[in-house]
């Protein structure tokens, strides 16, 4: 850092703690400055360096255990649960923990990416859990919790044995295993990285994009956009229905109007054969009862057609199809049997 620059930012420095002075008087009464306590207690990230890496240690056989108690109800007991959150192991070899560089990540081998092909720095992981995980109740964990957690994530990465302790003294060492741990560049326009230094600090890094600003004869219409790879589409099913459906931001809907029939249809004849419909009723023909097509066909157009069909499931009857009853299924929950009724009507498949 030159002399220039060194000056300036204390002269930076030195305006800010005045400025924050002078607010505390100008405004008497009126909040207070943090105790070094109150400060220490949010200080708590933890750079690439270690600094800020609290003391502590934890066993992969600890970690499993606290892993299945505040964490695999996310992401599975394993790291491997695509419900609520993406993959957190796999799709690393031993090679890759060898070089240092995911080779999936350059050959676009992988389906779909994990937080061990990306991450490079292992404090980046152990800082994200010790400040944001459990996500119920972020911040609860103790360090040596924390030490654990890891300890079991790494195991499953295959990047330490199953008998390891993870500490503060050996974490720099885990480090260097890391199998994409070379896998992370500074030299671009968003950080100070080789390209900067050449022509000193601020200038930035070389930028990864080449345009020229328009000045006239525009193009009126501006899109911004992001896209999902197609290989990576229907990873996590179909992501419309897994978001809110409020505000701005909403799901893509990844799998299609007929894909996601058929999925819903599904889930559907599920809920019915667990219900215990499908052992009277077929899809097109009678097996105790009438196939799902008659009873289609009979109530076909029939404004009140839902509300009977839900009143006759749900009390049972005899007579209308034959002498055999069905019996009361007072069993299945009503937005279950509506949801039943309706799939019946719009044809189920």
């Amino acid at each position: 850092m030159s002399r220039f620059c060194k000056a300036l930012l204390a002269a930076t420095l030195g305006s800010i703690v005045f400025s924050t002075a002078a607010a505390f008087d100008n405004f008497s009464g009126v909040g207070r400055q943090a105790t070094p306590a109150e400060v220490k207690a949010w200080d708590i990230d933890v750079r690439p360096d270690f600094k800020g890496l609290p003391k502590g240690k934890g066993n992969v056989e600890r970690g499993n255990e606290l892993f299945e108690a505040k964490c695999a109800s996310c992401h599975g007991s394993f790291g491997e649960s695509n419900e609520v959150f993406t993959p957190l192991a796999g799709g690393t070899t031993q090679d890759d923990i060898k070089n240092g560089r995911v080779r999936g990540l350059s050959s676009g081998e992988l389906p779909q990416r994990t937080t061990f092909t990306k991450v490079a720095t292992i404090s980046t992981v152990f800082d994200y859990i010790q400040r944001a995980m459990p996500w119920t109740a972020p911040k609860s964990l103790q360090p040596d919790e924390v030490y654990a957690i890891l300890a079991y994530l790494l195991n499953l990465q295959e990047i330490v044995p199953a008998d390891f302790e993870l500490s503060d003294r050996n974490i720099a060492d885990v480090q260097k295993l890391l199998p994409n741990r070379n896998g992370m560049t500074t030299d671009h326009g968003l950080w100070p990285g080789a390209a900067a230094k050449k022509g000193g600090i601020g200038n930035g890094g070389t930028p990864d994009v080449r345009n020229v600003a328009c000045m006239k004869n525009c193009k009126p219409e501006v899109q911004i956009g992001s896209t999902l790879p197609e290989y990576a589409r229907t990873a996590h099913g179909e992501l419309a229905d897994q978001n809110r459906n409020f505000g701005a931001v909403r799901g893509t809907r990844t799998l299609g109007p007929e894909a996601a029939r058929k999925a819903a249809d599904a889930g559907t004849l599920e809920l019915a054969t667990k219900s215990g419909c499908m052992a009277c009723h077929g899809m097109k023909s009678k097996i105790v009862g009438p196939g799902y097509s008659e009873v289609l066909a009979r109530y076909q157009g029939q404004p009140d057609a839902e509300s009977r069909l839900i009143a006759k499931v749900k009390a049972g009857g005899r007579g209308v199809w034959g002498s055999v009853p069905m019996p009361p299924n007072g069993h299945i929950k009503d937005d279950d049997l509506k949801t039943l009724v309706r799939w019946i009507l719009a044809g189920a498949q």
